[in-house]
């Protein structure tokens, strides 16, 4: 296992124990909640699901076609209010 690959796991192994990982989770689905992302993803299900018909649209096509505009709807506010949680916790452990 390279370096980098064991650092990643010892901080996802620190987020999890000390329950912060959950704490992002939350964080995050409140913020992604709040700037109606989830409703602009919503809407666009709908959207494609019109597009191809009911009847010809799986699940895998779905989660393929909404995966990169989800990703590309999330605000920056967002992204950086997480990051810095994220380094504020990687500070306060800084034994890792």
């Amino acid at each position: 296992m390279n370096k980098d690959v064991q650092m990643r796991a010892a901080i996802n192994q620190k987020l999890i124990e000390t329950g912060e990982r959950e704490c992002l989770k939350e964080l995050l689905r409140a913020k992604l909640i709040e700037c109606g992302w989830k409703d602009q993803l919503n809407a666009h299900c709908k959207e494609v699901i019109k597009e191809k018909g009911r009847e010809h649209v799986t699940v895998d096509d779905l989660v393929a076609e909404i995966t990169p505009k989800g990703r590309a709807l999330v605000p920056d506010s967002v992204k950086k209010e997480l990051l810095q949680r994220i380094r504020t916790f990687l500070a306060q452990h800084a034994s890792l």
